[in-house]
């Protein structure tokens, strides 16, 4: 499988001249059709890196997560006057059946819960998990036009493609990818063969000048490459407009990330794109394409502007550790046993989850204060 997406990003490459941008590398390697990491039915997520999984999610390590967080998608759904949940990318559905049975026993059970997730094999994972549910759990290939409810994601910001910049001798490229052996540039694109052989490195990197620059300035002249997130700002922008289509509601990220003054940090000169596999991480994006997961940090700067662009408001911005223990999680983890307690702590600690992680929250405007920014909000750092 991994051979036959290599052919098929090399067809791409030399149909589009010898040099395919990085976002559209990284768009094929995640979500090519029945090829793409998450397009095929590896395990994904698991806790342990013996189980065949790759990288393990909050939802995965506590069922806590999902219990506190509801906490506030209850307020909202109180706020907004709406009854409806979506959940992007929700994965194993381990969040969507954690929110469900929390805001059940809330006593505000969502009259519906939407998950839009472009993996097919992920789907039928999801459908099969949430079956109890019955009706009130629905698909959808896209977002509508216009939605009034909670819109939650976790963990799907930073799977969207990013182009990536280096600057060299102070001058700033972008960086693509080109096929090396065994094709070369000259190859028709229709005499590349379905698939390569094992252990050859089929693709290298090429800079090439480019007007795009980081949105922030960097100082010094020393080398730097780093990434631009113009599909996750389009994509809050779309959920924004859809949510003032719709009259109401509100949406909560959460993500690994870094406002604009720290993601572009002159000494955070390699950047942040990052490879995941059986619980391990690389650096090397164009190797193994398709057996492994894809990401970059996310920019929370920028994700705020394009929701406040959109006519949305910024509800807060926090560590996750924070913004669960302002949702109760304290309380949750008095009643739980010890390794219960012991997994929920991983979302809370600094070293772990608890600052890696940040959420935003947004929501038209009207919301009022945000029960999981009510201490510690840092949206004055934006």
């Amino acid at each position: 499988m991994p051979h036959s997406l290599t052919a098929l990003i090399a067809r791409e490459v030399q149909a589009a001249g010898g040099w395919l941008p990085f976002d559209r590398f990284m768009q094929l390697a995640l979500y090519a059709p029945g090829l793409g990491y998450y397009a095929h039915g590896s395990a994904k997520f698991g806790r342990w890196p013996g189980s065949g999984s790759d990288f393990v999610t909050a939802p995965e390590l506590s069922p806590l997560f999902g219990r506190a967080l509801a906490a506030q998608v209850a307020q909202s759904l109180a706020a907004t006057g709406t009854g409806e949940v979506w959940e992007f990318g929700a994965g194993s559905g381990a969040l969507a059946e954690q929110l469900i049975d929390a805001l059940d026993a809330l006593g505000r059970p969502p009259a519906g819960y939407t998950i839009v997730d472009v993996s097919g094999a992920l789907r039928a994972r999801q459908q099969a998990r949430l079956a109890r549910f019955g009706a009130r759990v629905r698909w959808a290939e896209r977002l509508p036009q216009a939605l009034r409810g909670v819109v939650v994601g976790n963990e799907v910001l930073d799977a969207m493609p990013v182009k990536l910049l280096a600057r060299r001798g102070g001058e700033w490229f972008e960086r693509g990818v080109v096929v090396s052996e065994p094709f070369r540039a000259s190859t028709p694109a229709s005499q590349v063969p379905a698939a390569t052989d094992s252990g050859v490195t089929a693709f290298a990197w090429q800079d090439r000048p480019t007007a795009l620059r980081p949105p922030a300035e960097i100082a010094g002249a020393h080398g730097y490459v780093t990434e631009l997130h113009p599909q996750a700002r389009a994509f809050v922008a779309t959920v924004a407009e859809a949510l003032r289509a719709g009259g109401a509601g509100a949406a909560f990220f959460i993500d690994y990330g870094f406002p604009e003054a720290e993601y572009w940090h002159p000494e955070r000169s390699a950047g942040t794109l990052a490879c995941h596999r059986a619980h391990r991480m690389d650096d090397d994006p164009l190797a193994d394409v398709g057996a492994k997961d894809i990401t970059a940090h996310v920019d929370f700067t920028g994700v705020a502007l394009a929701a406040q662009d959109a006519g949305l408001d910024v509800l807060g911005y926090t560590g996750q550790g924070r913004f669960l223990i302002n949702c109760g999680i304290a309380s949750l983890m008095e009643a739980a046993d010890l390794p219960a307690r012991a997994a929920a702590f991983k979302l809370l600690a600094e070293h772990e989850m608890g600052e890696l992680f940040k959420v935003i929250g947004l929501a038209t405007p009207g919301h009022g204060p945000a029960l999981g920014f009510g201490a510690g909000d840092r949206t004055h750092r934006l």
